[in-house]
């Protein structure tokens, strides 16, 4: 995720209210283009390439991503965007040769049987990480190329709600974190974890696939354990882990009906449990755990995220209305009576209201935090519009000047 501090932003500096918001008028239809090839000149040929060229150039120009795919150039996102890089086009055996040579001969057997891999990847001296998936596009190999800083960032740098420290203090419980893939879930949990590894003296562990950020042990001992290489599953490994003594257990992702009924299991008997959900909003999310479940157990599944659920977090990430880099946009759904009753009673429909109107609990919406940043220039209306869980409902929340919140969810003060 890329967040630097807040640019100045002129008459939409942070904390500057912005007027009403103007009647837009019909967008003229625009032609689709695909992304231009950068740079002049002659292609650089790509023949005897390393793959650590091009992830050099990520790492320089800090992008978050690269694609590798035949009859294309190299393909990086910035800033949100999709840009060629001046290169030859692949050719299949040229994207083959680049790939199998950053991985094991066991790898490439497993891949040659799958036709999917997840990997780690390091460029020399510990310059950068990357997650990366392989696989095959129409008989060719490709890749994706996901950049992982080497630093673990902090809460504050990633401008997310301080919140989300606040709640790696409980001692036990579920803590969901959802999005979309790409709107930084994987760096979210790598700043909490790392908030309780600098604070609590706790046994750690983490299951991932593959592992991202590396943790050092400090306050904390933290093990981290990666799908394939430690470990043969998620839920093999979560429920080995129950007899390792851990006090907080991190699951890179619930995928199956098991994995998800041992995290509710482990954050029942006392663990601090972290995981993550493709959805996006809470509501959303505690529909899809409770429908991966027959019908005779979804009531007890209920019973028991009502009784062991500590927060959901939302995320998404929006391009900066001025100069480079994303920001995250989120909603936060503390558990709270009157929520546990919501989910127990399966009145989820319900939930994004009762998160509307509890802001000084630390509570808010995707609509409201989309406002917020709108009213600060950070993003643009388009992208507020584009993002948000109800048109209509962000239009009169701009309009009117309500709905928005301060930092970590509280009313902003008054001045």
């Amino acid at each position: 995720m890329q967040n630097s501090n807040l640019p100045p932003n002129g008459p939409g500096q942070p904390g500057q209210p912005r007027p009403p918001m103007p009647q837009q008028p019909a967008a003229a239809p625009t032609e689709i283009v695909p992304p231009r090839v950068e740079g002049a000149g002659q292609p650089r040929p790509i023949d005897d390439l390393h793959i650590d060229a091009l992830l050099d150039i990520v790492v320089d120009r800090n992008c978050s991503d690269l694609h590798i795919c035949a009859a294309s150039e190299p393909v990086v996102r910035e800033d949100g965007g999709l840009k060629r890089l001046n290169f030859e086009k692949f050719t299949p055996p040229v994207t083959q040769r680049m790939l199998y040579e950053i991985v094991s001969d066991e790898q490439i057997q497993r891949f040659e049987t799958t036709y999917e891999l997840d990997f780690s990847y390091s460029l020399p001296k510990g310059r950068a990480r990357f997650r990366v998936n392989m696989y095959r596009d129409r008989g060719a190999v490709a890749a994706a190329f996901r950049l992982i800083s080497s630093k673990i960032p902090t809460v504050r740098e990633l401008n997310l709600p301080p919140i989300l420290d606040t709640l790696t203090e409980r001692p036990r419980g579920l803590i969901l974190v959802t999005g979309p893939t790409g709107s930084g879930k994987s760096t979210s949990l790598a700043a909490m974890i790392n908030f309780i590894n600098m604070n609590k003296a706790v046994h750690i562990i983490t299951i991932e696939d593959p592992i991202e950020y590396l943790h050092t042990h400090k306050m904390s001992v933290i093990n981290q354990r990666e799908l394939g290489q430690d470990t043969k599953s998620f839920s093999n490994a979560l429920r080995a882990s129950l007899r390792e003594d851990p006090d907080v257990l991190l699951v890179g992702e619930m995928r199956d009906t098991e994995t998800i009924a041992l995290a509710i299991t482990a954050s029942e008997t006392g663990h601090l449990v972290f995981a993550t959900l493709h959805t996006n909003n809470a509501a959303e999310s505690i529909d899809r755990i409770v429908d991966v479940f027959p019908p005779q157990q979804q009531e007890q599944i209920r019973v028991q995220l009502a009784n062991n659920l500590v927060a959901i977090i939302s995320q998404q990430l929006l391009p900066r209305a001025s100069g480079p880099g994303r920001i995250p946009a989120n909603e936060v759904m503390i558990a709270t009576p009157a929520i546990r009753n919501l989910v127990r009673e399966g009145k989820t429909h319900q939930i994004p209201s009762s998160i509307q109107t509890s802001g000084n609990v630390g509570m808010f919406t995707m609509d409201q935090n989309l406002r917020d940043l709108y009213m600060k220039g950070l993003i643009t209306l388009e992208d507020a519009m584009s993002r948000c869980q109800n048109v209509e409902e962000l239009k009169k929340m701009i309009n009117t000047g309500t709905g928005q919140v301060g930092p970590g969810g509280a009313p902003p003060p008054r001045r």
